[in-house]
């Protein structure tokens, strides 16, 4: 497989990378983690991501397109490419933040 797709909810933290958020590590891991349980209960992730994901692909539902290996950071790359489509990871964190991540090619 050289490629996928998948969109994502990102929640950064002060002192993330090319973050501008205030909130703290914790108060971030309570949120996506919050957001984990809702996923996990049925709600639509795109919906969830337009809401509360910090990244510019929310306003796409956290589409972030098709992607490659080497072209995003490790830790997320490795939980992508290891998902099903249509699978949804745990909890992905990176210098970003953190993230949820739905493959969906």
């Amino acid at each position: 497989m050289s490629s996928v797709r998948a969109s994502h909810i990102l929640l950064m933290y002060k002192g993330s990378s090319r973050s501008s958020a205030t909130r703290s590590k914790a108060e971030a891991e309570q949120q996506i983690n919050a957001l984990k349980a809702k996923l996990d209960a049925g709600s639509d992730f795109a919906g969830l991501a337009r809401e509360h994901s910090d990244c510019p692909s929310s306003a796409k539902g956290g589409d972030l397109g098709q992607f490659g290996r080497g072209q995003m950071v490790p830790a997320f790359e490795q939980a992508t490419f290891s998902m099903e489509v249509g699978g949804v990871s745990g909890v992905v964190e990176t210098d970003f933040g953190y993230h949820l991540i739905t493959r969906t090619a």
